[in-house]
């Protein structure tokens, strides 16, 4: 089966790509279309998400975090056995690094890698006409992409649709859609983002709602017949497998893991084996490595201060095996760690920092990482490409050369001197891990 490709952009962050994405994933599943999700950039909630809605995991696709060859690989898990894929995209169209062009994180990069057109999504509350000069300058600015559509969201009345689809009219612009104002469809909001799909009340209802929304909203055959482009073939390696029998944390604290990792891992033929921390479970002692991914541990720090099993059974996994956390993960591997409310709980104490979630600072950005020794993440001075995206602060002292994970720069390489900690057979860091060592 060969899979054609729609992106979901806007001009900007919040303006409705995640309702319109759901809405039309929903739809279309249940109009029997072999649809998967995918998400433009670094990005672990909305995916989660995209896959409740087609059953299906949801891929990232990240075109400066990875290489041309792990990029169209990515691409080609997203859609296998598929029809049509649904990538959504982060910020704005054209937003992303000062990198060469097809290399800047944008979702525009995305488009134009895989000849994807672009359906727009339009906020266009306090605007009318106005709007279709935002389409016309987003169409315009990029040569490489097209529009093939716009969605208007947060439309106030019909008359305020006919004012809006009169501007689009004189750019020749279609409308495939339009989504009345709803606080309704709103889904709830955490610091880093939507609640998990997890964790979310009445999440198949809310599901079956966007779905009615997509039918009733959406002109679903014409956004099926502008999709286009290619789903390449897998090109390049995935990144390796920690071990081949790797305990992985997962639950509502620790679930940020991306996709690709695991599916590079077990087409290496590693196996995981999940285990949950706030069910006081430890990491299985016949594994030979343990990965704690991100997460929200900050939220769950009395329950984790308090799992005692699985504490002291990760203390005893790595005696003698390797242990690697990131953002969340790192926290956990720590002293301690203090909560929103200021009170601090006793954490794992494998790695020599304390951090604080009362003490928040947005930390975001890429990091390019060259790793300072060998360990779960590869051979000292390889180079690692990842994502930073917390509000936690370190309240111990920066880590020394010889104890830390690795030197980083931003995507621009922009040094940021020291990065993590490793001590023994354990290792951490707040960037989360998007392309590394492969095999």
């Amino acid at each position: 089966m060969s899979a054609r490709g729609l992106v979901i952009a806007a001009p900007r962050s919040s303006s409705g790509k995640t309702t319109v994405t759901l809405a039309l994933l929903t739809a279309l599943r249940r109009r029997g279309v072999a649809v998967r999700g995918a998400k433009c950039g670094p990005d672990y909630i909305d995916p989660a998400f995209h896959q409740a809605a087609t059953g299906f995991p949801s891929i990232n696709l990240d075109s400066f975090a990875m290489s041309d060859g792990l990029l169209d690989t990515a691409a080609a898990l997203a859609g296998r056995d598929a029809e049509l894929v649904v990538a959504e995209g982060s910020m704005g169209l054209h937003d992303g690094i000062v990198a060469g062009e097809g290399h800047t994180g944008a979702n525009a990069d995305i488009a134009a890698r895989f000849g994807w057109p672009v359906l727009l999504v339009l906020d266009v509350s306090g605007a009318a006409q106005s709007a279709a000069a935002v389409a016309l300058g987003c169409a315009a600015y990029d040569p490489r992409i097209r529009i093939a559509g716009v969605v208007l969201n947060k439309v106030a009345s019909p008359r305020h649709r006919r004012l809006v689809e009169a501007g689009l009219t004189r750019i020749g612009m279609p409308v495939l859609g339009a989504l009345m104002r709803d606080a309704g469809l709103v889904l709830p909001e955490r610091h880093l983002g939507l609640v998990q799909a997890g964790e979310t009340a009445d999440l198949l209802a809310r599901l079956e709602r966007l779905a009615d929304l997509g039918e009733s909203s959406l002109d679903l055959d014409a956004i099926v017949a502008a999709a286009g482009g290619r789903v390449p073939e897998a090109a390049g390696a995935l990144p390796a497998p920690p071990g081949q029998r790797v305990a992985v944390a997962r639950d509502a604290a620790f679930s940020f893991l991306y996709p690709h990792l695991i599916a590079g891992w077990r087409a290496a033929g590693a196996e995981i084996v999940p285990f949950s921390p706030l069910a006081d479970e430890a990491p299985s002692g016949d594994c030979d490595a343990c990965w704690l991914p991100g997460g929200y541990p900050e939220l769950h720090a009395g329950v984790i201060a308090a799992a005692a099993r699985f504490l002291d059974g990760l203390r005893g996994f790595a005696q003698t095996k390797p242990v690697h956390g990131e953002c969340g993960g790192y926290m956990v591997l720590g002293k301690s760690l203090e909560d929103a409310d200021g009170t601090t709980h006793a954490m794992a104490g494998l790695l020599p920092v304390a951090t604080s979630y009362k003490a928040r600072k947005l930390h975001l950005g890429y990091r390019v990482a060259t790793l300072l020794g060998d360990g779960m993440l590869g051979r000292t001075g390889v180079q690692l490409v990842g994502h930073e995206f917390h509000y936690a602060a370190e309240l111990t002292k920066p880590p020394l050369a010889e104890d830390a994970l690795a030197r980083v720069t931003d995507a621009e390489g922009v040094a940021l001197g020291l990065a993590g900690h490793r001590r023994g057979r354990v290792s951490g860091s707040f960037f989360h891990l998007i392309a590394g060592e492969t095999r």
